[in-house]
């Protein structure tokens, strides 16, 4: 790997922790306490606070804010954290502030890439491998599951919920728990199917993408309540990984979940 190559205008100071082949651009501000992993790129004008640990091989772009105290009035100082996983995309103007709570974190997880403009507020968790287009906001305490699409300009209520392998259509309003493997639009949002293509780019079979329909189909068709059609999934899916997830994130809302009417299980897929 070759060396660590820190622009003479950029800000480092000697208390940061810098890994090896790691390139800070001109104009950067790095403070005291703040961890970069190895191979990292941080362009110029990026701001990184002494909260904010960066993972390796991560690339972070122009105008970037890291760390910064949250939009919280609960907030009283109390030390918290940042913390991005390997090999991130941060591109320009995002911003991610602190979690409050002591010891608490804003964390993004591996592989994600956040596109210009994104904001990330305070105690928000992103899983593996999202995307995030070009100015989508997170209120505080937003949790998001891995393989997450979120389309531009879309803003999401504080204390949602996003199932992993959904996607949020681009300028939606997102203030209730969005489910795995969903398709999720509009303003009020609604779920409008399963997110098919999505689930085959990732791999997924057409027995295992059947399967995910069956199961909306029993949760959401008939006229059990929510409570009684979760039972009834969990007795015809006994020990299924992916009847399991998404029975126990239903359960788990706090906010309400997006669903389906009745007969309305989009998904013309049929596992072809």
């Amino acid at each position: 790997m070759a060396g660590t190559v820190i622009h003479p205008a950029a800000i480092v100071s000697p208390d940061a922790e810098i890994g090896e082949g790691v390139s800070v651009g001109p104009y950067s501000i790095i403070d005291a306490g703040a961890r970069v992993g190895d191979g990292t790129v941080i362009e110029a004008f990026v701001r990184l606070t002494s909260w904010v640990e960066v993972g390796r091989n991560c690339h972070i772009f122009e105008h970037s804010v890291l760390g910064t105290p949250p939009q919280d009035h609960d907030f009283g100082g109390e030390e918290s954290y940042v913390r991005i996983a390997d090999e991130v995309i941060i591109r320009e103007n995002v911003t991610i502030h602190r979690a409050s709570g002591e010891g608490e974190a804003t964390s993004v997880g591996r592989g994600t890439m956040l596109m210009e403009g994104c904001h990330l507020g305070h105690n928000v968790i992103v899983g593996e491998f999202c995307c995030f287009t070009n100015k989508v906001g997170l209120s505080g305490h937003v949790q998001v599951g891995d393989h997450v699409v979120i389309g531009g300009l879309s803003g999401v209520h504080q204390f949602v919920r996003i199932g992993s392998y959904s996607m949020i259509a681009g300028m939606t309003k997102v203030v209730m728990d969005a489910p795995p493997y969903s398709l999720v639009a509009g303003n009020p949002a609604t779920m409008t199917g399963l997110n098919t293509v999505g689930l085959r780019r990732r791999g997924f079979s057409s027995e295992n993408r059947i399967k995910i329909k069956k199961i909306y189909k029993m949760i959401f068709d008939g006229d059990k309540n929510l409570r009684d059609s979760l039972s009834e999934a969990e007795l015809a899916f006994p020990n299924d990984e992916v009847a399991s997830g998404i029975i126990s994130f239903m359960r788990g809302t706090k906010r309400g979940v997006y669903h389906l009417g009745r007969r309305r299980i989009s998904g013309e897929d049929n596992g072809r």
